[in-house]
């Protein structure tokens, strides 16, 4: 059969008619993935952080001000900025840094990809999480929980430390087993010292030198839900004696699949698509 541009462009219209199914399907599957792309976790950068511990909403989460949305159990210290971190005057705990009051220390101590606020978590010291009740989950669905973590130390204080932090999506928030037993923390059995009451990652141990930092680190785990509600919770762990504290910012998370009723939506568009070709004996040509 000789083909002529008008044939041709007659028998390409099956093929245009099923691309444009197939990509409508497609489009209204990546919609409704899109749906559960916004973050389960409220204020994860802790930029809500104004108002006074009774009122505003806030929970209490640092010894210098609050975080709406979160809680601690721990010794935990709010920082604005990373200049801040290394000011005195903002909560009496300082990090060592380019800038601390004590000298200084040119470790490259500076603000998360995230930007703005971050906690610093105690890893030896009233050793506590800080934890957000997850609300809307899918029991047995898994979760990919991303976050920015820093190991450092507190100003005045010299060691070498050995840091890490671990996070947890449970019925409660982690702790240690055992407070008094050394190693309580900054060893390769730390995590096995800790109490997750669900699904828990720890993350690579950092040993980080004297009146060092060891720059930001972005950590993203799969972490499986046990109810509709679960606590979300983190708890640093690093050497005794030599203060280490476990920086965090941008929490967030997503579930990892999409809901199972985008995929007979899927099929559809796949299946329509082959029904045009069919109808049209493309597949015969």
């Amino acid at each position: 059969m000789k083909l002529t541009t008008k044939n041709f462009a007659a028998s390409i219209q099956p093929l245009r008619k099923a691309a444009s199914i197939g990509v409508s399907a497609a489009a209204l599957l990546m919609v409704a993935t899109t749906a559960h792309a916004t973050s389960l976790v409220l204020n994860g950068s802790f930029s809500l952080n104004s108002g006074s511990v009774s009122g505003n909403g806030c929970k209490v989460v640092a010894v210098n001000g609050c975080v709406q949305n979160w809680s601690s159990t721990g010794y935990t210290f709010l920082y604005t900025s990373a200049a801040d971190a290394q000011s005195p005057g903002v909560s009496g705990v300082t990090m060592w840094g380019p800038s601390s009051a004590g000298g200084g220390s040119a470790n490259g101590f500076g603000a998360s990809p995230d930007g703005g606020a971050f906690l610093a978590l105690d890893g030896d010291y009233q050793t506590g999480s800080v934890q957000q009740t997850i609300t809307g989950l899918t029991p047995g669905a898994t979760y990919a929980v991303s976050y920015y973590w820093a190991a450092s130390q507190q100003e005045g204080f010299a060691g070498a430390t050995i840091q890490g932090m671990n996070v947890c999506l449970g019925t409660s928030g982690e702790s240690y087993k055992n407070t008094s037993t050394q190693p309580l923390s900054g060893g390769t059995d730390a995590p096995s010292n800790i109490n997750c009451s669900g699904s828990g990652a720890s993350t690579a141990l950092i040993s980080l030198p004297n009146h060092g930092f060891s720059g930001w680190q972005s950590v993203t785990v799969d972490l499986t839900a046990n109810s509709t509600s679960d606590v979300l919770s983190f708890l640093s762990y690093g050497n005794l004696q030599v203060p280490p504290f476990a920086l965090l910012d941008g929490v967030s998370m997503n579930q990892v699949t999409p809901e199972p009723s985008t995929l007979p939506l899927f099929l559809t568009g796949l299946m329509g698509g082959l029904g045009v070709l069919r109808s049209k004996k493309w597949l015969k040509r």
